[in-house]
């Protein structure tokens, strides 16, 4: 018998406000004006959309078939309700805000999605990556347009430009494929793509060093560029001067002049406000700079102000216009906005009936969970203007913690989580995922919920014991417990007293105990609960870890010289020494029958050992870094480990076996709690993060687990392997990708085009039979044509062709080979003769002509097939001509007769100027008002 496990899978996640892997984006509340807005944040491999003013969570998108971290976010221009979000994968989704799905998503980049840009239109999104390319994609057609090479370097910044000021030329130039694209990377070099001919047509370098960003200004008439040590070119572009480019001897990107930040840091980002008056830098510290650009006027008095200067030094001054002016005189600093943590970027907040006099507002998204929410004063007119002022107004912080968690602790019925990090305690609804109570407290490295669940006992690296009541949200008291760090403490089984290990090289044991205490100023007394030290028990080394067994008899201690030693609770007598690790144990767990302990090690192993004789029954190595956390399922020799790989394991105690991987976290894994009543656990991490996962009632096999892994390993190298056959030295190439998903598409057309060719020659070998005899039956057709009510093999080729995204229809086109597009051109010729969808005929039509070229062009025997498409191809497109036509011609006369029916009488000037006066006397009166 073949023993089954029963499937753990994900449940939830909470705690984090925005991770620090992308952009935030700042939009508006729609008819509401009070608010401060929303934010659009990225959560690992989620989008969250918070109410700024509120802390609330609005909406939470997951696509559930990514398993993969937003690297950048992006609005679209003309649809506020649309927005692109790349992956760390290469793949790129379109999401709806409203809904929370995903409506388009792309696949072409080999690496993380580093920028993105929208065209004027809104049709056409282009995506650059660390993988130095950047690809234009067709939002309409849902296709990828053709992927540019140029940049030795991950793409840094990105942007459209148009080569006209008319509205009407953007969709035209939409449609044509017209347009520019200017791009900077991290290769130095800033270049400016002309779109029509898909080719670079100017390349400067932008820095002595890396290129770290770019923003284009509104007006597109100039752009900023950062490098290291704080410097920042601005260039200006010469928009009439690309759509008139007859000669390339006109620059239209030229180096106005540099600026330099006041902290002498890499800029990571350039945000330009709407309006286009100030732009905000920021870099990886805790300050954002706001410059301000000067209008002509004020750039006039600096100047004149500048020769008022040398003319008192008594210096010669030539006659100077507004042309003289340097690019210093122009932006000037505005003011330095200290934030609360690193700053990952910055978003200016732009509300739709804002006055001119309000002060500006930017939204700031910090590496430590967080974010915050700012009023910019704008520039007082007066000579003597101090630095403008700004102030924090809101900030999303509450939900999640500021540094990594380090202690997680359930209560005994499982409804409540506490978790701790350095500098706070937060008490989590395991249920809702809200944050209920938040306590400052120490570098907590320990937590645990005290039996009855009102208080929350904390270990600090100080060496202090701090207990926190949860229904007063109060500190009920700090003890000095240890010299050393307090790594573990555990209640005892009997719910009586605790047990610490420290640094100090001692466990302490305390009970717990109820003291009537004073109140001040009354003779009233209130009971307090206190911890009373009882017995100390001292050794040779550090402590890491302590662990009593369930049945209360035996108490585990593990050291920093890589033993773990077992002692007798009651008498303190020692009982086991444990060695085999080569590093130092981190944690360790007793299952609930004591007889078993497992110890996970800094070595990557986890043993487990008897309780009995101390033998060690089965040494587990997987992981590939340190192990933090291991802890036995309740009522169960089944165990789970988590590391700093990323994973967590789950293992079975008694075949010695690892029964699967739970994957969804993105940085190391610290602490770890598993559930006492319910079925489930609880992990948190570097990613900020904190997961719930549960057992379902979904059962697996070892076997059938190990060979998934065996194939998600296959597929890896398979995809890979397929990757590298395109030529990378073209400027220009295919913007489409190889993926398991496209490998399949292929595969499920192959498989339709051989069922179809043996149906189609069965079908015409049973009516040339029919001829001769004409009650002959039809021959049995395959079942899966008769299991769909009898489909035509044509029409059965269509649907699955159909089904196939349109992004992701050449790629699979790609896997057929050359005898099967042979076969595939029987069937569109069928297609073009019966007018099935026309555009997606010719589509892969003429991808298979395109792709298989030179093979068709040398074959005589396909000239008579081609031609026969052709036929009917072009019969088929006059068809649709002609009722086109027809329609247009209808809407124009339906037109002409609502225009008939809107046009007014003639009324002659003289009449109509009475008529306004009459109606104007009437209404005197209401001028008194």
């Amino acid at each position: 018998m073949v023993k089954s496990y029963l499937k753990w899978e994900h449940y939830k996640t909470f705690g984090i406000v925005a991770s620090g892997t992308a952009n935030a984006v700042w939009t508006t509340e729609g008819a509401r004006t009070t608010g401060a807005g929303k934010a659009v944040v990225p959560a690992n491999e989620e989008i969250l959309t918070w109410d700024i003013k509120k802390g609330e969570l609005l909406s939470r998108w997951n696509d559930p078939k990514n398993k993969h971290e937003v690297s950048v976010i992006s609005q679209s221009r003309t649809d506020p309700d649309i927005f692109a979000a790349g992956y760390t994968d290469g793949s790129l989704r379109l999401w709806d805000s409203k809904t929370g799905t995903v409506i388009i998503s792309f696949n072409g980049h080999k690496s993380a999605v580093s920028a993105l840009a929208w065209d004027k239109s809104g049709t056409r999104l282009a995506s650059g990556a660390r993988d130095a390319h950047i690809i234009v994609w067709d939002l309409i057609a849902e296709v990828g347009l053709y992927r540019l090479r140029g940049h030795k370097d991950m793409i840094t910044g990105l942007q459209f430009l148009k080569s006209s000021t008319d509205n009407e030329d953007d969709m035209r130039d939409a449609a044509d494929g017209d347009g520019f694209i200017i791009s900077t990377g991290k290769d130095t070099l800033i270049k400016l793509w002309d779109l029509s001919t898909q080719h670079c047509v100017k390349t400067h370098v932008a820095h002595h060093g890396e290129c770290w960003t770019m923003a284009v200004m509104p007006d597109e008439r100039g752009c900023v560029t950062a490098g290291n040590d704080g410097e920042m070119k601005v260039w200006s572009i010469d928009t009439e001067g690309l759509g008139s480019r007859a000669s390339s001897d006109t620059d239209c990107i030229v180096d106005q002049g540099t600026l330099y930040r006041q902290i002498r840091d890499r800029a990571t980002a350039v945000k330009f406000h709407q309006d286009g008056n100030y732009f905000a830098v920021h870099g990886a510290d805790k300050n954002v700079e706001v410059w301000r650009i000067r209008g002509a006027e004020e750039v006039q008095k600096a100047l004149k102000r500048k020769r008022k200067r040398k003319e008192a030094k008594g210096e010669k001054v030539e006659e100077e216009g507004i042309a003289v002016a340097t690019i210093g005189d122009i932006f000037v600093s505005h003011t330095v906005v200290r934030t609360g943590g690193k700053v990952k970027s910055v978003d200016w907040a732009v509300k739709p009936r804002s006055k001119s006099s309000d002060p500006e507002q930017l939204l700031v998204s910090c590496t430590n969970n967080s974010l915050e929410f700012y009023d910019i004063e704008k520039a007082k007119e007066k000579k003597n203007a101090e630095v403008p002022d700004y102030n924090k107004l809101y900030s999303v912080e509450l939900p999640g913690h500021r540094t990594d968690i380090r202690g997680l602790s359930l209560s005994t019925d499982d409804r409540m989580l506490a978790s701790a990090s350095n500098g706070s305690l937060k008490i989590w609804n395991i249920r809702t995922g809200a944050c209920i109570r938040t306590f400052e407290c120490g570098y907590a490295l320990c937590c645990s919920f005290l039996p009855g669940d009102k208080i929350v006992v904390v270990g600090t690296k100080t060496g202090e014991v701090e207990m926190f009541d949860v229904a007063s949200s109060q500190l009920l008291e700090t003890i000095q417990a240890h010299e050393g760090a307090v790594w573990s403490l555990q209640v005892h089984p009997d719910g009586k007293s605790l047990v610490t290990s420290s640094a100090d090289k001692s466990a302490k044991f305390w009970d717990f105990v109820v003291e009537e205490e004073e109140i001040p100023g009354t003779k009233r007394t209130t009971p307090r609960l206190k911890l009373k030290q009882t017995r100390v028990l001292k050794l040779s080394d550090d402590l890491l870890s302590a662990c009593f067994s369930p049945d209360g008899k035996l108490i585990a201690l593990s050291l920093l010289d890589n033993t773990v030693k077992v002692f007798f609770v009651d008498t303190l007598k020692h009982l086991l020494n444990l060695y085999g690790h080569k590093l130092p144990v981190l944690s360790m767990d007793i299952s609930h029958d004591s007889k078993l302990i497992a110890t996970c090690s800094a070595d990557k192993n986890i043993k487990l050992w008897g309780l009995d004789f101390g033998d060690c029954h089965k040494s587990f190595f997987d992981h590939q870094d340190s192990i933090m956390q291991v802890k036995f399922e309740k009522n169960s020799h089944n165990f789970f480990s988590a590391s700093k790989d990323k994973l967590i394991k789950y293992w079975d105690g008694d075949k010695f076996e690892k029964i699967m991987n739970l994957e969804g976290h993105y940085g190391e894994i610290f602490a770890l709690a598993v559930g006492k009543t319910s079925d489930i656990i609880v992990s948190a991490s570097h990613d900020k993060s904190i997961r719930v996962w549960e057992q379902t009632d979904e059962p697996i096999f070892l076997e059938e687990e190990r060979e998934k892994e065996m194939e998600a390993l296959y597929e890896t190298t398979l995809t890979t392997s397929l990757e590298g056959d395109e030529d990378e030295t073209d400027e220009v190439g295919k913007a489409g990708k190889q993926t398991t998903e496209t490998l399949k598409d292929g595969e499920k057309i192959m498989e339709a085009l051989e069922l179809g060719i043996e149906d189609l020659a069965l079908v015409k070998e049973w009516k040339l039979a029919k001829e001769s005899q004409s009650n002959l039956a039809m021959p049995p057709r395959n079942a899966q044509y008769i299991a769909l009510g009898g489909v035509s093999a044509e029409k059965y080729l269509l649907d699955v062709v159909q089904r196939i995204k349109a992004a992701s229809l050449q790629d699979a086109l790609l896997v057929l080979p050359f005898d099967k597009a042979v076969d595939m051109l029987t069937f569109l010729d069928i297609w073009a003769e019966k007018e099935w969808n026309i555009p997606l005929t010719c589509r892969v039509l003429f991808f298979i002509l395109k792709t298989h070229h030179k093979q068709i062009v040398a074959s005589k025997t396909m000239r008579s097939m081609l031609d026969s498409v052709r036929a009917h191809l072009r019969a088929a497109l006059k068809h649709q001509k002609d009722e086109m036509g027809f329609n247009l011609a209808a809407v124009r006369y339906i037109k002409n007769g609502v225009d008939v029916k809107k046009s007014k009488n003639f009324m002659d000037e003289e009449e109509y100027r009475g008529y306004e006066e009459k109606n104007t006397k009437k209404r005197g009166f209401a001028n008194l008002a």
